[in-house]
């Protein structure tokens, strides 16, 4: 049973020191790839480098919407550094309105950025969004609808969201959230939207699911958010990891 991680962060310091040890327990668990996600271009040689070194790796190159300093990316620095062949996204990108204060018209002309490089190298979006599921809807439908595709990743939003993301071609990923107990309205989300449209996720070393809440989250815990996603939608285990890895190379690897 292959399993893939959608969405981590193995350079970010708390598992970067132990490449070799993540890598291992991935194997064990039957994690086969894993996309490791970019959230400053500062940072993006490390991300790349990881995925220059393990074929089963990934990256993606884009800058979040909290990373506030740092160099602001342009469409077409984005679209340079995507061109190599083991980068597959462009992202993480979107909007989060949670912590910002003031004017955040940077954040959507930063999104736009992100999307008009998508379209330009027909590589997918990965979206984070936080308290900003209107605008992110909008700014969808204004600038990239029927060009870009992509994944609403750490999927926090409202079942009315997730349907009008899956009109859009988009993909919805479920991190270990879904196994907090808090979290029964994700639950009810993952259990009505079509399989098709679902990929799992880490977003390791954060959200770490039971039964390691509170632990350094790692890629080979995406096996327990497979696993309730399995049980939510009342589906084996096998069915729904061949699912979701489907949906992975289909949005990922076979553009």
């Amino acid at each position: 049973m292959d399993i893939v991680d959608s969405h981590c962060h193995i350079n970010f310091p708390g598992l970067s020191e132990d490449i070799d040890g993540i890598l291992s327990r991935m194997a064990e668990h039957g994690v086969v790839k894993a996309l490791c996600v970019s959230v400053n271009l500062e940072k993006f040689p490390e991300v790349l480098a990881l995925a220059e070194a393990h074929a089963h790796i990934y990256a993606s190159v884009g800058v979040h919407p909290d990373s506030e300093n740092g160099e602001e990316p342009t469409a077409q620095r984005l679209v340079e550094l995507a061109r190599h062949n083991k980068v597959v996204a462009i992202g993480e990108t979107g909007l989060d309105y949670f912590r910002a204060e003031g004017d955040t018209s940077w954040q959507r002309d930063r999104f736009r950025t992100h999307i008009n490089a998508a379209k330009e190298i027909n590589k997918p979006l990965i979206i984070h969004t936080r308290e900003a599921g209107d605008d992110t809807l909008a700014i969808l439908r204004e600038t990239g609808q029927g060009d870009v595709t992509g994944v609403m990743h750490c999927f926090t939003e409202t079942l009315a969201f997730a349907r009008a993301s899956i009109e859009l071609g988009f993909y919805i990923s479920f991190s270990g959230i879904v196994t907090f107990k808090n979290a029964q309205e994700i639950r009810d989300v993952a259990k009505a939207i079509p399989i098709d449209s679902i990929l799992i996720e880490t977003d390791s070393p954060y959200l770490a699911p039971a039964p390691n809440r509170g632990k350094t989250n790692e890629p080979s815990y995406v096996r327990y958010v497979l696993e309730e996603v399995a049980r939510v939608k009342d589906l084996p285990i096998d069915v729904v990891a061949q699912k979701t890895t489907e949906n992975f190379h289909r949005l990922f690897l076979d553009t």
